[in-house]
């Protein structure tokens, strides 16, 4: 049985060289495999232990291509031009899947995003839970889901649509955005009342995030061309024909914009209730030029 095996071998010496070359990728493979689990159960921290995975995974990768142009064309000498030959060739057929390989490389040398990063490419919004050598998977917020909440879909985008256009990162160097709402009051209320009671209500609320931002923003400031900001929340009035239009503007952790939005209307809300009318919010109102003429026929 084994005379005939290696005869047969020998009969189809391009069988044998195929299963040579299986051979070593799986045993590649397997290497990969047991290197990932053994740096899965050794480092504790998730960032430390997401990002060695992936480096092994793109360094064997790596490694198969080199092998695989190598076996095929017998010796170094011939490697280069063959690799010319076959990137000319692979760059025609499988421009998408280069460029999302290209883009994984970039995300990650870069650090364009990470998983735990909230951001927007492609107009689409979510938090990155995922980026491997060709799709970044996201779970999306959003969409028909008002404000910031999970929708409950997860988006896999190609990496190749870093280098096709904007990508919007709300937590990378600066983990704050701003945000802002209208207050309508009532002519003939007490305005600097007005005023105090919701600057006081969203230094209160806002304390924490005030001055955690001021030092992320002094780093951003120094790490970029980039002017200082007023992080404190800051209150603008303008006069309209029914009401006094108060805009309140605030920084806010980017993860907690609804939730931050609801405490400040609901705190304004009950102090401006407590005031018993010196102060009230306004609400649309019509008025009436001219009222119709009615013709009535009461004998009908």
């Amino acid at each position: 049985m084994i005379k005939t095996i290696q005869q047969w071998f020998k009969d189809y010496p391009l069988l044998q060289s195929v299963l040579k070359y299986m051979v070593i990728v799986l045993f590649v493979l397997l290497c990969i495999q047991i290197i990932r689990r053994f740096l899965k159960r050794n480092i504790a921290n998730t960032s430390v232990r997401y990002k060695s995975q992936k480096g092994i995974e793109l360094l064997g990768y790596f490694i198969l291509a080199f092998i695989t142009v190598l076996y095929f064309t017998g010796s170094i000498k011939d490697f280069t031009v063959t690799l010319g030959l076959l990137s000319a060739g692979l760059a025609f057929t499988l421009q998408e899947l280069i460029l999302s390989i290209a883009g994984s490389v970039y995300i990650f040398v870069v650090k364009v995003y990470e998983p735990g990063d909230r951001i927007e490419i492609n107009g689409i919004k979510g938090d990155v839970i995922d980026v491997d050598s060709i799709y970044t998977t996201m779970m999306e917020i959003g969409q028909w889901v008002e404000s910031d909440n999970y929708t409950g879909r997860i988006v896999k985008l190609s990496n190749a649509f870093v280098f096709k256009g904007a990508v919007y990162n709300y937590s990378k160097d600066f983990p704050f955005i701003w945000d802002a709402f209208n207050l309508p009051i009532r002519y003939g209320s007490n305005i600097e009342l007005a005023k105090s009671i919701i600057i006081e209500a969203a230094t209160t609320t806002l304390a924490e995030y005030t001055k955690a931002s001021k030092i992320q923003w002094q780093e951003v400031v120094n790490k970029y061309y980039i002017e200082d900001a007023m992080v404190e929340p800051t209150l603008a009035t303008t006069l309209t024909d029914n009401w006094i239009t108060f805009n309140l503007r605030y920084i806010v952790d980017y993860k907690k914009r609804r939730y931050t939005k609801h405490l400040l209307n609901d705190l304004i809300r009950k102090e401006i209730e407590a005031t018993n009318g010196k102060v009230v919010l306004a609400s649309e109102t019509i008025e009436l030029i001219k009222i119709p003429d009615l013709q009535v026929d009461m004998k009908k």
